[in-house]
């Protein structure tokens, strides 16, 4: 079920370390044409630290890990490209369908390809509001044997309540460097962090143990702050209106996520495209330190 690349077919045959990357972050995250020369950047850094990418995708229905320049370049470009999480990956097989993968179901192909560590920006999670809207990234950790590592989840979303599912779900919470939970685009949301690491050995010291006192189910967090954030100021009144806008256009489900990162983009100038774009790099060197320590 599963197509790799040549280049992560070769590092799987030479026991090299290698990083999942998520595809949805290229097709629905960022706008054209940066959205591909980011991508290649990400992939160039992982190379650079050591470490093998595996970027994510679907495309006519079959699963690729790893995607050769032409592919990378569809997903970017092409029109048509859905998105996908694990629910969905069974009826794109059948339809032939091309899809980016969301955090959910980029850690699931990971998992099944044997990939132990994936950079993504921000984690899915409870959106505000009173309806029952949550990612399905959040079971999706809580059942993926995965190291995740994201920049917490994305501030647009309830992060309190997506803290208490975390933890209801089991799913352990890292802090690199840090004891404050990251707000994406905010260096601290505003909530703590019980366990803090300070370096990619402790982070493959923890994910080591797992196995010797049976909790290896799930997906390890760790959470990296972006090092310059957004002003905050302009973030919360990007939200309140972004929020607002969403509203009024009756922007529901998994539509609210991109709509909301184009609103930021568009309305900040491109200054929270920005702060993005140095979210990913910064996780992706992260993710091939700790890839290399274990």
């Amino acid at each position: 079920m599963i197509k790799f690349s040549k280049e992560v077919a070769a590092a799987i045959a030479d026991k090299k370390s290698i990083v999942a990357l998520e595809s949805t972050i290229i097709s629905h995250g960022l706008p054209r044409p940066r959205n591909l020369s980011v991508a290649q950047e990400v992939e160039a850094i992982v190379r650079a630290t050591g470490a093998v990418p595996a970027t994510i995708a679907i495309l006519d229905g079959e699963i690729h890990v790893g995607l050769e320049a032409n592919e990378l370049d569809r997903i970017a470009n092409e029109d048509g490209v859905v998105k996908a999480s694990t629910r969905d990956l069974a009826i794109l097989a059948s339809t032939k369908k091309s899809a980016a993968t969301t955090v959910a179901a980029t850690a699931h192909i990971a998992a099944m390809a044997g990939i132990s560590v994936f950079a993504t920006g921000g984690l899915g999670g409870v959106h505000r509001g009173d309806g029952f809207d949550e990612s399905a990234d959040l079971r999706g950790l809580s059942v993926t044997p995965i190291i995740i590592v994201c920049a917490g989840v994305k501030s647009i979303l309830n992060v309190e309540a997506t803290l208490e599912r975390l933890e209801t779900l089991a799913v352990p919470v890292l802090g690199y460097k840090t004891n404050k939970f990251p707000g994406f685009y905010l260096t601290e949301s505003g909530f703590e962090i019980e366990h803090r690491v300070d370096s990619p050995a402790e982070i493959a010291a923890i994910w080591n143990e797992r196995a010797g006192v049976n909790t290896s189910d799930s997906a390890v967090i760790v959470t990296n702050p972006v090092k310059v954030e957004l002003d905050r100021a302009l973030h919360d009144t990007l939200l309140k209106n972004g929020l607002a806008e969403a509203s009024t256009q009756h922007i529901t489900g998994k539509a609210v996520t991109p709509f909301l990162l184009e609103y930021f983009h568009r309305v900040s100038e491109g200054k929270s495209l920005d702060v993005n774009v140095e979210i990913i790099k910064s996780n992706a060197k992260l993710a091939a330190d700790i890839a290399l320590a274990l």
